[in-house]
């Protein structure tokens, strides 16, 4: 039988990550029968998620890059001073993940995200010494910033023999920087989860409830100090005021140390008078794609919280900070001004209420246009499994 790894998943209280380890893992089997072993650093989070109904094995990842563990401290120094690869290759490799890789076909990177931030630096050690054990590697369903694709980034992605970039605006930068053949644009694997509906909370109306996830994230991302949720107070008042419609504010992460249920809580604290705003609890991410079906329209941050959103065709605000937002929102509906509102331009206090207003003057017409495109668009998504199954055949 075929074999593939997952590795880089940070956890399943990350409900995005979740999503990822569920539907690359679904994908890959149906598209090469692959028994799939998942290289985690949280194992129990995966556990308490039900993550061992999708993949057959769960390993705990020997490297942890814990706040003020060993490791974290050699990686902390080595990015403000030495940048050694020699240092990287001794401390930071991921020894796990090279003997799991020994026994499968292909090596994934999962994680979305990992190359977004700081370029993924912390991962690097451990690409390169799969590449040097002679694994083969694929990194499914990523999101790069242009602007970081230097010449030292883009020898370090050349590691990989696939590229599968989830939105147009990587696919291209990744061309242009010279990866173009290992460069395949694959909608995010995400777009194919399944949806479980959980009975609703008194006060949540199907069809006529405003969703709102709002993160620790883009709050460490504003420009102007207390700007993100002055807005979200601001948009949560016009919808009690000027409309009918109800509000639940939805968690998407519920990491402690990066945990939306915190500004989530003091927005509930300031409006459950009304008994029109509902806190959702956490739960996993079918159970939240579940809610978030049933809902009229969504302003989100968290990305896979948006493409729950856009999966089921609910029209979608996205609050961003970052090239995915703006690439996933273009490669929808050909453009992302208008869907997509950056952290960092908030200024004044009905910045998201006036792009909200925006919205749901052409929610008909964004409805109408996701329910046309998303079933072509998500099955596009299972097109990585045909990369994976060509892959596994060189």
């Amino acid at each position: 039988m075929k074999k593939v790894m997952l590795y880089e998943h940070g956890g399943s209280l990350n409900h995005g990550c979740e999503a990822l380890v569920r539907t690359i893992s679904a994908i890959a089997k149906e598209k090469t029968g692959a028994e799939v072993t998942l290289c985690s650093y949280a194992p129990r989070e995966d556990h308490a998620c039900n993550l061992q109904e999708s993949v057959d094995t769960i390993v705990q990842n020997d490297q942890v890059l814990r706040r003020f563990s060993p490791a974290w401290f050699v990686y902390q120094f080595d990015k403000r001073v030495t940048h050694s690869k020699a240092l990287q290759d001794r401390f930071l490799t991921e020894k796990t993940c090279l003997r799991l890789a020994k026994d499968s076909d292909v090596s994934i990177a999962v994680g979305g995200d990992n190359y977004c931030y700081n370029k993924g630096r912390q991962f690097w050690p451990t690409d390169r010494a799969l590449r040097k054990q002679g694994e083969k590697l694929m990194l499914w369903g990523c999101s790069i910033e242009p602007r970081d694709l230097d010449e030292e980034f883009t020898r370090q992605l050349d590691c990989f023999d696939v590229i599968c970039a989830r939105e147009s605006i990587t696919a291209d930068a990744l061309r242009e920087a010279g990866l173009g053949d290992k460069t395949r644009l694959i909608p995010d694997s995400a777009f194919t989860l399944e949806t479980r509906e959980l009975p609703l909370p008194d006060g949540f109306l199907p069809g006529n409830t405003v969703g709102i996830n709002v993160s620790p994230m883009i709050i460490s991302n504003e420009e102007q100090g207390g700007a993100t949720m002055k807005n979200y107070v601001t948009l949560i008042e016009h919808i009690l005021k000027e409309t009918d419609m109800a509000v639940a504010l939805i968690p998407h992460v519920v990491w402690s140390y990066n945990d939306d249920r915190q500004p989530l809580r003091m927005l509930y604290d300031q409006f459950k008078e009304t008994g029109r705003v509902v806190l959702i609890e956490d739960a996993g991410c079918s159970e939240l794609k579940g809610y978030i079906a049933r809902l009229r329209c969504f302003v989100g941050a968290r990305t896979h919280s948006t493409i729950a959103a856009y999966s089921s065709c609910v029209p979608t605000l996205v609050v961003g900070y970052s090239v995915k937002a703006k690439g996933i929102a273009k490669d929808l509906f050909g453009t992302y001004e208008g869907y997509t509102l950056p952290v960092q331009s908030l200024k004044q206090p009905d910045d998201l209420k006036n792009a909200f207003c925006w919205l749901m003057e052409r929610e008909d017409e964004i409805r109408a246009h996701l329910t046309e495109i998303m079933p072509t668009y998500a099955a596009r998504a299972k097109e990585a499994g045909d990369v994976l199954a060509e892959l596994m055949a060189r």
